[in-house]
């Protein structure tokens, strides 16, 4: 039982640690190129970076803050053994902005955000199965 807990910290944080690094969340800006025809540059960003905020790419900022609070309501869970339900919406709501940059398109969205993915959705999963005895 200790250890299902501890996986409830441990998922949320690894996708903490991921989401600090700058290949995250994905920007395509068009610029002029030399002979006047405009090509797509890609940036990318940390989670945790204004920069998509302000570019109307909401998603990876808002999985970043809840991904901060499910290591936060994992630890009062862990102490407490109060704050499952919250873990259960708080992961399932993480995993739907973790994919929303997919509105977009495939080339707003990069494999760091892929595993970050990953991880919320195996939070929510653990989170949403039944107490073992």
């Amino acid at each position: 039982m200790k250890d299902r807990k501890l996986w409830l910290i441990l998922l949320p944080a690894a996708a903490v640690l991921l989401e600090l690094l700058p290949y995250g969340a994905v920007l395509n800006f068009g610029v002029q190129a030399a002979d006047g025809s405009i090509e797509t540059i890609q940036r990318t960003y940390s989670y945790f970076s204004l920069t998509p905020f302000g570019y109307a790419l909401f998603g990876p900022l808002l999985t970043a803050i809840l991904s901060c609070l499910l290591v936060a309501v994992g630890v009062l869970y862990l102490w407490r053994g109060k704050g499952k339900s919250a873990l259960k919406v708080l992961s399932v709501i993480a995993v739907l902005l973790s994919l929303s940059p997919l509105l977009y398109g495939v080339n707003y969205f990069s494999a760091l955000g892929a595993v970050i993915s990953v991880l919320l959705l195996a939070e929510a999963v653990l989170a949403c199965l039944p107490k073992q005895r």
